[in-house]
């Protein structure tokens, strides 16, 4: 197949997207749902060609279509995988993606990759690596990339920085916007005992260009409460809560909902971003009557 080089759609914010995923292809192709866009796991197409790009090319000729990383490991002491690089930047110079985004995270050290978006210590060290190594993604695709917040289990006793002035300071060094994760941010507020609504009021505005919805499960038998970011059940009430406030906020944004694991069907994925767009629209009704 011939790459293109056909620009993405533009995304209208004022409408969910949802994550692609293999299962669905058919399904959604066939009923034409009402989305702003369509977010792909960009490792999953680093391949020439085959029916992974084949269904990508259809869909993006329908949808604005959202690039998100999860193996270039920025924060890793190892730095950068330049193949893994090249490769980003070909199927970004292929799709012409309307975002692209990675993660505040580590995951292989060396030559070893572990399988999981592993936090960073937030400490002014590791915050000078994660902005040359943003200006080093930046450099090489041309362009700019949003940053999204992990979940997390564990801290870092060297951490000085709390890890929404760290990601806000990185953006502002780096020149990156935010992908917000509101399920990441409550799992992680949950876990280390913090409010929610502390980090998601200390992002800048301006920086924020993506939002990411999802749902989490519950460790069993744990002595304490400590939620699992498992992206395999619907976005939880409390969250839902938490997207409301961030679009009074900062107003209309691209939101995706994610589901990973546990894939339902396409219709449970629909009615997820549903609730999303009822969000997205009482908010410009409000705003509208003001």
């Amino acid at each position: 197949m011939t790459p293109s080089v056909r620009a993405t759609l533009p995304i209208d914010p004022t409408r969910a997207g949802v994550g692609l995923r293999t299962q669905h292809y058919q399904a959604l192709w066939d009923s034409k749902p009402l989305l702003s866009f369509i977010e792909v796991h960009s490792e999953n197409y680093f391949g020439a060609g085959g029916q992974p790009h084949a269904w990508l090319e259809r869909f993006r000729s329908r949808y604005p279509l959202s690039l998100h990383g999860v193996g270039l490991s920025l924060g890793s002491a190892d730095g950068l995988s330049a193949t893994h690089l090249a490769k980003l930047k070909h199927l970004v110079d292929r799709c012409q993606p309307a975002l692209v985004s990675e993660h505040l995270c580590w995951g292989a050290i060396g030559g070893a990759h572990l399988n999981d978006l592993l936090p960073l210590p937030y400490t002014e060290e590791a915050l000078d690596l994660m902005v040359r190594r943003v200006d080093e993604v930046q450099s090489k695709l041309g362009r700019q990339i949003l940053v999204e917040n992990v979940s997390s289990y564990l801290q870092f006793a060297e951490s000085s920085i709390p890890e929404w002035e760290f990601l806000s300071a990185l953006a502002e060094r780096a020149g990156c916007g935010i992908l917000l994760d509101v399920n990441n941010v409550y799992v992680s507020a949950v876990n280390h005992s913090f409010d929610p609504r502390t980090y998601l009021d200390a992002v800048p505005a301006h920086a924020v260009q993506e939002i990411h919805l999802a749902g989490f499960d519950r460790l069993a038998d744990a002595d304490v409460e400590c939620l699992i970011d498992t992206h395999g059940t619907p976005v939880c009430d409390a969250v839902w809560d938490l997207y409301g406030a961030v679009i009074e906020r900062l107003g209309p944004l691209p939101t995706l909902i994610e589901w990973d694991t546990d894939i339902p069907a396409p219709d449970v994925l629909l009615a997820e971003a549903g609730k999303a767009n009822q969000i997205l629209g009482r908010h410009a009704a409000r705003r509208a009557a003001a």
